[in-house]
């Protein structure tokens, strides 16, 4: 029987143990083959070349420079891969940070069941535990940003209101729709401020201190592009305004209803890894949290209604959006952990499943990985048209599969990596026509979709073209034509598919 002595030592390292775990269990992704976003992303790095109309130069993407930048160096540091070991340190960081918070809400004890809670879902691969994205890589700063919220209120500190707004900016510049942290700074304030716990012009000191550290991300983004050279206009469109056009492009293609592929499989993901039950387990006792601590549970009931509001409106329903819920989820299971009755065990029991669930989870998915190896469907068919290629050739992938360019090692004459920026800037895809039949127009072609997989926007013109202007000249590893320019000799790509 283990002695008081050791439960203490257990107890004391238990949460920097579950953070070291959960660093280990994600770099196992670094074996998964690199995934169509982690491959664009860095592309857009690799040819990062700004100009007044343009953030990123020969590539669109939507999203902040901060995002790229941090592709960017992971990839001059070691190549693509090397973002994942990013986002494994900052799931170890996330998991300290989720355990601090809940420490300062609940108590230690809480604090323990927490780390594990968070360790279970950042490394469950039913979410993903192969790419990084930045739904992922912004969770650190959210979760940090509530802590230091509750710090700042607590102590009336507004230094502390400042980082908080910091880190609570830093988070929509990696993924822009996590905005987490300042809506729950700004619910937490309310609260407390509606209470009588806090006088009026503290309140307001520290909500000024928190919306100036807020600010100031989006104050040096704006001041790296206008030294760069880049008109405001496009930043503010490739980081905002896109996003808006995108919206109505996606809310188009569901008028039939939302992808039920997608769908199925996210609310299956929410269940499996257990997200949806912790969240569920705090809802349902709400009211208890509500008499013991008013002012965290409308914060975090706020936080929770938001991040779940922005993933349904996302319209796209990808599991990664998933991670987006760890804060929340983090301070429900916090706050309902911490009780002795039996919600508080029925939670325990449930981080201690959702635990085991990862660690089978994670056993299964190292084995179908050893049995894949590195190599994708894309990575493979990449590889095979780097092989058949010649200097000095380029290839354009018709379908939005940046990891097939990638895997190429060729640029793209052609700015969309992604297929929503192509379907929302290039609708008839005239630019694309255009620069198929033009001087220009790349030795390759790879047709990752069928011409006609949104719908033929063409009238069939598209591929009237292509059967103008090139030759199939090869199959991918899932039947995907590949194409090569009809005045150019090259031997047929010989995919070697996983």
């Amino acid at each position: 029987m283990p002695n008081l002595a050791d439960l203490q030592t257990l107890r004391r390292w238990a949460v920097p143990v579950i953070a070291l775990a959960t660093v280990g269990l994600r770099l196992l992704g670094l074996a998964a083959p690199l995934g169509a976003d982690e491959s664009g992303f860095t592309l857009v790095g690799r040819h990062w070349h700004p100009q007044p109309d343009s953030v990123y130069g020969p590539y669109f993407v939507d999203r902040s420079p901060l995002l790229v930048a941090v592709y960017a160096v992971a990839d001059s540091l070691g190549g693509p891969r090397v973002v994942r070991v990013a986002g494994a340190i900052g799931c170890g960081v996330l998991v300290l940070v989720a355990a601090a918070t809940a420490r300062l809400v609940a108590g230690p004890r809480s604090a323990r069941w927490t780390a594990l809670c968070v360790g279970a879902v950042v490394t469950s691969p039913l979410i993903n535990l192969g790419s990084v994205k930045g739904e992922l890589l912004g969770l650190p700063f959210v979760m940090a940003a509530c802590c230091l919220a509750l710090l700042s209120l607590r102590r009336r500190s507004a230094p502390l209101a400042l980082a908080s707004g910091l880190l609570a900016g830093v988070a929509p510049h990696l993924k822009q729709s996590l905005l987490g942290g300042l809506v729950f700074a700004f619910a937490l304030t309310v609260a407390v401020l509606w209470a009588g716990e806090l006088r009026k012009r503290t309140a307001l000191r520290l909500a000024l201190c928190g919306l100036a550290g807020a600010t100031l991300p989006t104050a040096l983004t704006l001041g790296w592009a206008l030294a760069a050279g880049v008109e405001p206009a496009a930043l503010h469109y490739a980081v905002v305004g896109f996003r808006g056009d995108a919206s109505a492009v996606l809310m188009a293609a569901a008028e039939a209803g939302p992808p039920p592929v997608r769908v199925a499989a996210l609310v299956g993901a929410a269940l499996a890894a257990g997200l949806a039950l912790v969240i569920g387990g705090f809802l349902a006792t709400v009211r208890r949290s509500w008499a013991e601590q008013r002012a965290v549970t409308a914060a975090t009931v706020a936080l929770l209604t938001y991040d779940i509001a922005a993933l349904v409106a996302s319209g796209s329903y990808w599991r990664d959006y998933l991670f987006a819920l760890v804060p929340g989820a983090a301070l429900a299971a916090a706050l309902v952990a911490r009780r002795s009755d039996g919600h508080g065990h029925w939670m325990r029991v449930l981080v201690v499943a959702l635990a085991a669930g990862s660690v089978a989870t994670i056993t299964v998915w190292s084995v179908t990985s050893a049995l894949r190896g590195p190599w994708s469907a894309q990575t493979a068919t990449g590889v095979a048209v780097r092989e058949a290629a010649e200097p000095g050739d380029t290839l354009t992938v018709y379908g939005g599969r940046a990891d097939v360019q990638l895997a190429s090692g060729l640029t793209s004459p052609y700015e969309h990596l992604w297929s929503l920026p192509m379907r929302t800037l290039d609708p008839q895809r005239r630019d694309l026509m255009a620069l198929l039949a033009g001087p220009s127009a790349p030795t390759w072609l790879v047709a990752w979709v069928g011409f006609d997989a949104w719908g033929d926007p063409t009238d069939g013109q598209l591929g009237r073209v292509v059967s103008t202007y090139y030759e199939r000249h090869g199959t991918g590893c899932e039947g995907q034509a590949i194409f090569l320019r009809d005045d150019a000799t090259r031997p047929v790509p010989q995919p070697k598919c996983p």
